[in-house]
């Protein structure tokens, strides 16, 4: 011992020189030791990387589910939409055609009976002479009532030289075919027939020849 003494005091410097080399070795020694807490941290955080993976697969694939209902939703309410345009279509034009009919049965119906007021003013017009000063007036009212009636869509037939068509015209006698005439077409006419709007107000009662 007191020669170890001797030689710490002889070359102290080298003594120094050996503890240093002590303590480095006991350093290495501790940080090549493995802490089991460090591990532990490691292993927590490796898992928790796992399930944040698989949270955000299960997120992706709840996000595509909800896209699709969606796109389920709004393929539902377009065809919901479609359905219901067509249908309010379909009453639209239901409804326009109705009213529309419904004018024409009102504008036929008063001028079917304003027709025989018509025909009675024909009458006395082909009834009295040319020289009778109250003709002129007569015709003008003819011509003021046959002009309004044109006004509602009324417009006379033209029947006599025409072929007989038992949707215009209604015989109401026949007689023999002579000269230019031929069978089946209208001879004379007993009462004017009349269009409204290109449908049959009344039909024309006719002689036929056959």
């Amino acid at each position: 011992m007191e020669k170890l003494k001797k030689e710490e005091t002889e070359n102290p410097e080298a003594a120094s020189t050996e503890q240093d080399g002590s303590q480095a070795d006991d350093a290495c020694a501790q940080t090549e030791t493995v802490d089991p807490q460090t591990e532990t941290a490691d292993d927590n955080t490796s898992s928790a990387a796992t399930d944040e993976q698989s949270d955000a697969a299960t997120d992706g694939d709840s996000e595509a589910d909800k896209v699709q209902e969606l796109g389920q939703k709004l393929v539902e309410v377009q065809d919901r939409y479609t359905r219901l345009y067509a249908e309010f279509e379909n009453y639209r034009r239901r409804t326009g055609a109705e009213k529309i009919e419904l004018q024409l049965s009102g504008h036929r119906e008063m001028a079917k009976a304003i027709l025989p007021v018509l025909d009675d003013l024909e009458r006395a017009l082909a009834a009295m002479p040319d020289s009778d000063a109250s003709k002129e007036g007569v015709k003008l009212i003819y011509d003021k009532m046959l002009s309004i009636l044109q006004q509602k869509g009324v417009k006379p037939m033209t029947t006599i030289g025409e072929e007989f068509n038992p949707d215009l015209h209604e015989a109401v006698t026949q007689i023999p075919a002579s000269g230019d005439m031929k069978k089946n077409q209208v001879f004379d006419e007993v009462l004017k027939g009349y269009y409204i709007n290109d449908k049959v107000l009344r039909h024309a009662k006719v002689v036929v020849a056959i």
